[in-house]
């Protein structure tokens, strides 16, 4: 899986500005105004793209068989560890001998350190399962905002392995986080739907609503792990992912092989892919390359920012174009909460210009 959670690991794990770096802290900021916006921009794209995708392709309606989640699941890792190791490759000035030193000191040398990482992997490949499940039983607009929970299960495991501590903003916004995703889950009454028709969908929806809040769970724990990792060692955050991909991949396929071994004995891993799917497999797996980007140029509020424009820009598409989703007023209300505390999270944090400087 990608780096989720690691973000603020990229600015806390850089060196130290020396007074000798003073051209830099005064180049920089001008340099990177317009990887910021430019940065924040690509992360809404991808953020929304990537959701209204899946949610499509899990809807679309076909002659043939649906394709595996399990599948995408496994190539999208794939995807990922070339990534990964392309940018190695660029680290060593695109020298295959100083990669394949680099590797072979940080990983086949280091076995424990290596071993380390098949925890959040598990755990990362459980939750890319479970968004397809999720993205499979509700609408895009509801997906994105209850998913946004993210940030208190991120927070609270920050707490206890961590050890940091939250400010009065933070603990107030994680309180209007919890507040706004309960109203965007709050029951209406569905006018014009039959009963059997009503308790599918409420059915479908609390299988969906378990899906997402299941990966909020690991999606937190995993990211703190993986942080602590990160700032326990000097290893390079992409040779970090390649060695996490690869656990990745394993437990991918094997729970591929474990719940849709029958489908791909019969019809091969492929089944059903299409265009839009490998659009949601590349979008899937550069999805965690964005989220380094948008953090080594951008800062929290951006971030925030970026996160409030998905969800807007999501619930648009879905009501207008996927015609699966009947905003209310409490949705609405919910929604604005989620949003209002997302920014109010990441308003004590460092400034931009400081995480700039020293990424």
């Amino acid at each position: 899986m990608s780096i989720h959670g690691s973000g603020s690991v990229l600015a806390l794990s850089s060196p130290d500005i020396s007074p000798k770096d003073t051209s830099i802290m005064v180049a920089d900021p001008v340099n990177s105004v317009h990887l910021k916006y430019a940065s924040l921009g690509v992360l809404v794209l991808q953020t929304t793209s990537l959701v209204l995708t899946m949610r499509y392709s899990r809807t679309l309606k076909e002659d043939g068989p649906r394709y595996l989640a399990s599948s995408a699941v496994v190539s999208a890792e794939v995807l990922k560890m070339f990534a990964c190791s392309v940018l190695v490759l660029m680290e060593n000035n695109f020298s295959l001998q100083g990669m394949k030193r680099l590797m072979k000191e940080q990983v086949v040398k280091k076995p424990m350190e290596t071993l380390k990482l098949a925890v959040p992997a598990g755990i990362y490949t459980l939750q890319n399962n479970l968004l397809y499940v999720a993205l499979s039983n509700l609408d895009a607009a509801t997906y994105q905002v209850t998913y946004q929970l993210k940030i208190l299960t991120t927070a609270l495991f920050s707490v206890s392995m961590l050890g940091r501590r939250l400010s009065l903003f933070q603990w107030l916004s994680l309180l209007l986080l919890m507040a706004g995703v309960t109203l965007v889950q709050w029951p209406t009454d569905s006018e014009g739907n039959t009963e059997e028709q009503k308790v599918l969908t409420a059915g479908s929806r609390f299988v969906g609503v378990m899906a997402v809040l299941m990966a909020c769970i690991s999606s937190g724990f995993a990211g703190v792990y993986f942080e602590k990792i990160l700032k326990e060692t000097k290893q390079s955050v992409w040779v970090r992912n390649i060695q996490l991909g690869l656990f990745s991949f394993v437990f991918g396929f094997v729970g591929m092989m474990v719940y849709d071994g029958h489908g791909v004995w019969q019809a091969g891993m492929f089944q059903g892919y299409n265009f839009v799917t490998w659009v949601v497999v590349v979008l899937q797996a550069v999805g965690g390359l964005v989220v380094a980007v948008v953090i080594k140029y951008a800062d929290n509020i951006l971030k925030g920012f970026a996160t409030s424009l998905s969800i807007i820009a999501s619930t648009l598409i879905s009501y207008f174009l996927l015609e699966d989703f009947n905003p209310t007023g409490i949705f609405f209300l919910g929604a604005l909460l989620v949003i209002a505390a997302t920014f109010l999270y990441g308003c004590e944090r460092k400034p931009a210009s400081v995480v700039a400087i020293k990424a």
